[in-house]
This record gives structure tokens, C-alpha cells and sequence, in this order.
């Protein structure tokens, strides 16, 4: 069943911290490549490690996950078609405060994960608690369609302006940055203007 309450939506820090995956499947494939892509340390148990999981190069041990296998993990997941065995290592997650997800299987994850779209250092997530996987999709290639290049260097400008801020001792919270964050400049930046870009985000700090 899906997840009706409210949920905390986080970005995770993974670069070197332990994560385990259980199972060795498709779907095992997929969550070990968004693990590796967010820098996490995986490790693979499953009774069946399928080509998919090997052919990425990470740790795994062929055989039926045991409890112990949560030991130093800071997140799991498990991604098997058994109920039973998700339902364990939630139970196990629970007790060792380790967060798991279960692909699938709503009712023993401890966290659920939702669509991603990427582009630099923006990240929009889209979830639904396990309610439509398939809106989450929908909703995906949606702000995927709209979320070109051009976001990512509009980041690192106003990453470079904050920087600029800061180090003359100013707050960043007292600027106006409505007018750096419009569809013009957007324009701007697609088509390669990027010193008219820069100015005005520059007039955002004088105006401030």
C-alpha cells in the first residue's frame, strides 16, 4: 500500500558512506547506478547476482541476506520480489537506525524514493508516496522538457554571485534575485549571451 502521511524530503550526502543493496536484478541495476552516481560506497547481497549488477563493478556476495548485513551501512536497499525478505531488512533497518527503501513494496520502506531530474548541481525531485509511480514519470519528463543546459549555468552564475557577496562581507538573503530568475534570462543563456547574463545578475546586487 502507498504512504498517506506526510514525508521529509531530503538530499543525502553519500559520497564515501556505505550503502547496501539487497538483490540482483533489473531493478537492483538501477539503484545501484543512482547509489555509485551520488558517490555511495555499494555493496550487493542477493541470492542471484544477475549481469546487470556485475558488469558494474561493485562488491557482492552471492547468497540469502542476513542481518548482519546492515553492519556500518548508513542506507539499504532492497530490491528482491520477496516481501518477506524486504520486510526484513526494514525490520533490521529499524533496529540498527539504518534507512531502507523497498522497491516496490511501500509498506517496508523507512524512506521512499522519487523521480529525479538533473541537470549540474539543480536537482528537482517528483514523488507521490507510492500512490503513481507512473504520474511521478508523467511529471518527470514534464520538468525534464523544460529543465535544458541553460539551468545549470544559470546556477553557477548566482553561485558566483553569492560567492561575490559573501567575501565583500554582505547577506545574501537581502537580494532581489527576481530579476536574474525569468524566462529572459533563461533566452539569454541559450542562446550564448552570457555577458548580458552577467549583468544582470550584477544589477541585482547593485540594485540590492
Amino acid at each position: 500500500m502507498p504512504v498517506d502521511g506526510p514525508q521529509y524530503p531530503v538530499n543525502l550526502l553519500l559520497d564515501g558512506r556505505a550503502c547496501l543493496v539487497v538483490g540482483g536484478g533489473a531493478v537492483a541495476s538501477r539503484k545501484v547506478e543512482g547509489l555509485l552516481d551520488a558517490g555511495g560506497r555499494v555493496r550487493v547481497v542477493a541470492t542471484e547476482v544477475r549481469a546487470g549488477v556485475r558488469a558494474l563493478g561493485v562488491p557482492f556476495e552471492q547468497r540469502p541476506y542476513r542481518s548482519g548485513d546492515l553492519d556500518g551501512v548508513w542506507l539499504a536497499i532492497a530490491a528482491t520480489d520477496d516481501p518477506a525478505v524486504n520486510a526484513s531488512v526494514r525490520a533490521d533497518g529499524d533496529v540498527a537506525r539504518v534507512w531502507v527503501n523497498a522497491a516496490d513494496d511501500p509498506v517496508s520502506c523507512s524512506f521512499t524514493l522519487p523521480a529525479v531530474v538533473r541537470q549540474g548541481p539543480v536537482t528537482v525531485t517528483v514523488g507521490t508516496g507510492g500512490h503513481s509511480p507512473a504520474l511521478a514519470a508523467w511529471l518527470k519528463s514534464h520538468v525534464a522538457a523544460e529543465m535544458g543546459p541553460e539551468i545549470a549555468a544559470l546556477a553557477e552564475l548566482l553561485s558566483e554571485a553569492r560567492l561575490e557577496v559573501r567575501e565583500n562581507g554582505g547577506s545574501t538573503e537581502e537580494i532581489d534575485w527576481r530579476p536574474a530568475l525569468d524566462w529572459d534570462m533563461l533566452a539569454l543563456i541559450r542562446t550564448g549571451n552570457l555577458a548580458r547574463a552577467r549583468e544582470r545578475v550584477q544589477a541585482c546586487l547593485s540594485s540590492s
